[in-house]
């Protein structure tokens, strides 16, 4: 865990600044027209969407990738795989550091033919929307998978899952969504979009934005950061700086803390006021988990400058993982933050690295790491904090809010329960 270092010459400007390419974009259908688009798409070729796909469908449609209007044409699928970003009409570049992209199989590409507009049928059964003015083109999944994680080693989440098993064929086009996507998993009132979260900061008065990303419950190192964070904003002239604590709600890798456990654990954080309501917002980032690291981190940023964000707090190894075959990171810890502080089309976000913090066994508290005390200070990873909790073992006094601590171990009793049950299962079966 690290705590910010902010350039010296930084001075306070406004938040909410402009989304990319200007103007944020929202692909949902107005109600006036909802009908006429329903019967238009009973007629068109289908196009069957993954529980994956429709995420991303869910991302675009509300403008968290502005301002890309729909899955990806060839032209925009090679500037992201190749470039990292897009080139608009005037010129200027904006981020877009992973592709988004819809799979089809043969199948589905025969059944399309020459039709140049398809409907989109949610993993349900139901059509959800369509793709107009269409093009397919070639899925190179070798190259797609090289260039974005820079390796092809077997063992990758989002590859195993989504794309090795997705057809040899990418359709993009142009995309319109009936509703907006909804989960039904009692967190929907959590995923606030693009445009809501924008009004949500201008009903606070906020003057300065900080977003900061995570997947694992918050600990008091998290809540250190953040509050540091606002600290320095304050001290820097913002009036009142507001925090998006925004987890990421879409697709991770089947050891990560589900969804659900995560924002009940950061529920607790808030009640017990170790971060404060008042200059807080929780909302679930509703994109899928590439675990790309450099490449990844690029568009976790630029997708917040989309919510109107203008700070972003990076830390040690963001979107990172261990190598899927050997004993190492897959990434260098450190260039998801130099890389950040040099993509093309993220000028305009302010990036937070940070330094070093860790528990203090003398403080018995997360504090800042001081070198000159090392012995002093125990660092516990995020596999470290869900090994206590698994085996039921307390983490140091002050690492985490008790109440947040005991949404966690609930979990994992009741993984150890759910374990046992089919052990036993298992045996009367035989």
């Amino acid at each position: 865990m690290q705590s910010l270092s902010f350039p010296a010459s930084m001075t306070a400007k406004s938040s909410l600044i402009d989304p990319d390419g200007g103007e944020l974009v929202e692909l949902i259908v107005p109600e006036s027209e909802i009908e006429l688009k329903k019967k238009e798409s009973e007629a068109m070729p289908r196009v069957k969407l993954t529980k994956i796909d429709l995420e991303w469908v869910h991302v675009i449609s509300e403008g968290w990738a502005s301002p890309l209007k729909g899955f990806m044409r060839e032209d925009e699928y090679l500037q992201s795989l190749h470039f990292n970003s897009l080139r608009l009409k005037d010129g200027t570049l904006v981020n877009m550091s992973l592709p988004i992209v819809l799979a089809i199989d043969d199948g589905t590409k025969e059944q399309i033919g020459v039709s140049k507009n398809v409907a989109l049928v949610s993993p349900q059964g139901d059509i959800i929307g369509s793709l107009r003015s269409v093009e397919i083109y070639k899925h190179n999944k070798e190259e797609r998978i090289a260039r974005t994680w820079g390796t092809t080693s077997p063992g990758l989440p989002y590859v195993d899952e989504h794309i090795t098993p997705s057809g040899n064929w990418l359709i993009g086009g142009d995309l319109e969504v009936f509703q907006p996507v909804k989960y039904n998993d009692g967190l929907d009132h959590y995923r606030l979009s693009p445009k809501q979260l924008r009004k949500e900061f201008d009903n606070r008065q906020a003057d300065a934005v900080f977003a900061f990303q995570l997947r694992n419950p918050v600990h008091n190192g998290h809540a250190l950061l953040m509050n540091d964070t606002r600290k320095r904003l304050l001290e820097m002239g913002y009036k009142n700086p507001i925090l998006l604590l925004h987890p990421l709600g879409g697709f991770t890798k089947a050891d990560d803390v589900p969804l659900d456990v995560r924002m009940e654990q950061h529920s607790k954080v808030l009640e017990d006021g170790v971060l404060d309501p008042e200059t807080t917002i929780v909302s679930i980032f509703p994109s899928p988990m590439h675990y790309a690291g450099p490449t990844e981190v690029q568009w976790h940023a630029k997708a917040r400058i989309n919510a109107g964000a203008n700070f972003y707090i990076v830390g040690r190894d963001p979107a990172g993982m261990g190598h899927p075959t050997e004993k190492r990171d897959l990434y260098d810890p450190d260039h998801g933050k130099k890389v950040l502080s040099m993509a093309p089309g993220l000028e305009k976000l302010n990036i937070l690295p940070f330094r070093v913090a860790a528990y203090d066994t003398v403080e018995k508290k997360m504090a800042f790491f001081d070198p000159t005390r090392a012995k002093e200070f125990l660092f516990i990873s995020g596999t470290k904090m869900r090994t206590y909790a698994r085996t039921g073992e307390s983490p140091p006094d002050g690492f985490m809010c008790p109440s947040g601590w005991n949404v966690l171990v609930k979990y994992y009793e009741s993984l150890q329960e759910s374990d046992e049950s089919s052990k036993k299962q298992t045996v009367v079966s035989a």
